[in-house]
């Protein structure tokens, strides 16, 4: 008389017939579907961000390295994400981000120089002081709504209905 075949959750059949599943996950796998590392290797392609950075941020080995540059599956990613940040902008506005902040250093060069025209050196202190401002007068208006529901417990008036 046989035994009848385990139906249940596989894993959890105790017989010597059933093989249990591999627990050990793909390490690539689950580094391809991580967004964020794919945004990261994409900065690092971009010259955003240094070798050294993305390995020290994800914790990546030599070893490990490699064998992200070995997938294809993981470079295609990149190089959509890639196209992606193109297309919206942001590397652009990351790259114009890392010229400008260069430009505080260059204006007090100008307004140190005793040699620079006056009116370049006042402008380099207003464009300094406008960098600088970060008080009530840098920020910019907003609307505001004031919804305000008065209850005066009387009877409603037939007015609404007309």
């Amino acid at each position: 008389m046989a035994t009848p075949k385990y139906t249940g959750v596989p894993g959890f059949d105790v017989s010597d017939d059933v093989t249990t599943p591999n627990s050990v996950p793909d390490l690539t796998r689950a580094l391809r579907e991580n967004s964020e590392l794919v945004r990261d290797l994409c900065r690092y392609a971009e010259n955003l961000a240094s070798e050294s950075a993305v390995r020290k941020k994800w914790r990546l080995s030599e070893e490990t390295w490699e064998l992200l540059g070995a997938d294809d599956e993981l470079v295609r990613a990149v190089e959509e994400e890639r196209t992606r940040r193109v297309r919206s902008g942001a590397t652009k506005r990351e790259l114009a981000q890392q010229h400008v902040v260069r430009g505080p250093n260059v204006l007090a060069s100008i307004m140190d120089d005793p040699r620079a025209n006056a009116r370049h050196r006042v402008d380099s202190i207003k464009a300094l002081d406008s960098l600088a401002a970060n008080g009530p007068e840098a920020a910019t208006e907003q609307e505001r709504f004031v919804i305000r529901i008065e209850d005066d417990h009387s009877e409603p008036s037939d007015e609404w209905r007309r």
